[in-house]
């Protein structure tokens, strides 16, 4: 060996898949911290009750917001890596549609309150209720925007608009604390989401995809084999049958984590919703890591799934490690935690955070399962899964309350999740790609 090989530096090769995992899953703790921050805060400005009726309220609004992105945000996270993609196109046609059906989602929620959710009926006064759509339709394009920037690769991006909308939140709040102490906290969130919202489009439009369309003519011009593919791309029918397989599953999902606080504050009143409301707050931290490893894993297997069962076996090893770690932290510092929130959450909700952190390391298993699924289009086994995870979760919510109280809630989600989970190990081979030389176990 030469002295010039002695002396060279070794570079050190980084997993784009971790990499990217890795810096999402950071911004969506920054994320969560300062959201609990937020609803801390709104515990001090406002009452019991006043946080429980809202944030059911915002759980309705992620939910109907969620019914009107009509999956599109997963479709940008799994189209826009593609070479050749319309990627401008793609964008503004989603942004589109799920304008459109999220104002038609929330307008007739809005009409059927009555019906379906007396308890949120402080939403059909005028300023509620315009501020409400005005959120809803908002926080559609808000997703939409992740998974823009996800599917261009820009995860530091997709952190530090989280973060600057994290913070605009809370300045929001404190402002409008004194002058509307009962409208304040959904007002808080309308402000937030339109400044972050005109903020990024202007960067994402005018910079990112010019940027990203050359970087791509460089490297089709470099290597004509991959300018011919290029060329042949053409995503539309594609995009729509993965689209509507997606969204039925989305539709689940969306169910399982805003339907139970609706249904605690109509079957256990708002105090009972606060309580369980901010534990799922702190709880969905751990949630995300399993959600943003998934989507690395999406845009990496883009352009192929040769390499989809190792990087699946690398997120569950990896991942695994760190999140019960967490878990373990989170669950002997509940009562800790919640103490943030006030004495009560601590003593009513310690045991419900513990249980809804338990949940966590099960749904690790499920959200891989679930993007190694959309990666190899098996869209059938998506559905299938967050299908059966949602009629798990709602059926033991609505059986257990009534038994357990707020308790009910967090032993639906610990035993669907792990049921779901053990279910998906034993028929890994309906998603878990064989790894040549190795057995599928």
């Amino acid at each position: 060996m030469t002295q010039a090989q002695v002396c060279r530096p070794v570079r050190l090769r980084v997993d784009p898949l971790l990499r990217n995992g890795h810096v999402l899953t950071v911004g969506s703790l920054m994320t969560s911290a300062f959201g609990a921050g937020y609803w801390a805060l709104a515990t001090r400005w406002y009452g019991d009750a006043t946080v429980g009726r809202t944030y059911a309220a915002v759980s309705a609004m992620m939910l109907l917001s969620g019914l009107g992105q009509l999956g599109l945000a997963n479709v940008l996270v799994r189209f826009l890596p593609q070479p050749g993609a319309d990627r401008r196109g793609l964008i503004q046609t989603a942004y589109a549609a799920a304008c459109g059906a999220t104002l038609v989602a929330v307008l007739g929620f809005l009409a059927l309150i009555p019906l379906c959710a007396p308890g949120l009926g402080f939403l059909r006064a005028p300023a509620a209720g315009g501020c409400f759509v005005a959120t809803t339709v908002a926080y559609a394009l808000f997703a939409l925007q992740d998974g823009a920037l996800t599917g261009l690769r820009r995860p530091g991006l997709v952190v530090g608009k989280n973060s600057g909308f994290a913070i605009a939140k809370i300045a929001f709040v404190a402002a409008l604390a004194a002058p509307l102490p009962t409208l304040g906290i959904l007002l808080s969130w309308t402000l937030a989401l339109v400044a972050t919202l005109i903020t990024v489009d202007a960067r994402l439009f005018a910079r990112l995809l010019p940027e990203h369309d050359r970087a791509e003519a460089v490297a089709a011009a470099e290597a004509p084999i991959r300018a011919g593919f290029a060329t042949r791309f053409r995503p539309g029918r594609a995009v729509v049958r993965y689209a509507g397989a997606d969204y039925l599953g989305t539709l689940c999902w969306l169910a399982a984590t805003t339907l139970p606080p609706i249904i605690v504050l109509e079957q256990a009143g708002a105090r009972e919703s606060a309580y369980f409301s901010l534990a799922w707050v702190v709880a969905n931290t751990l949630y995300l890591v399993g959600l943003n490893m998934g989507a690395s894993l999406l845009v990496e297997a883009a352009g192929g799934t040769a390499g989809l069962g190792a990087g699946c076996r690398r997120v569950l090893r990896h991942t695994g490690a760190l999140l019960a770690l967490a878990i373990t932290a989170l669950v002997a510092g509940a009562p800790l935690v919640l103490r943030v929130f006030g004495p009560g959450y601590a003593r009513n909700g310690s045991t419900l955070l513990q249980l809804l952190a338990l949940s966590a390391l099960p749904h690790l298993v499920v959200a891989t399962a679930i993007s190694a699924c959309r990666v190899l289009g098996r869209m059938r086994v998506v559905v299938a899964i967050q299908a059966g995870l949602a009629a798990a979760v709602l059926g033991l919510t609505v059986a257990l309350l009534p038994l357990l109280g707020v308790l009910g809630a967090g032993v639906a989600w610990l035993g669907a999740q792990t049921a779901t989970a053990l279910a998906l190990l034993a028929a890994r081979r309906s998603w878990l790609p064989t790894t040549p030389g190795r057995s599928p176990a």
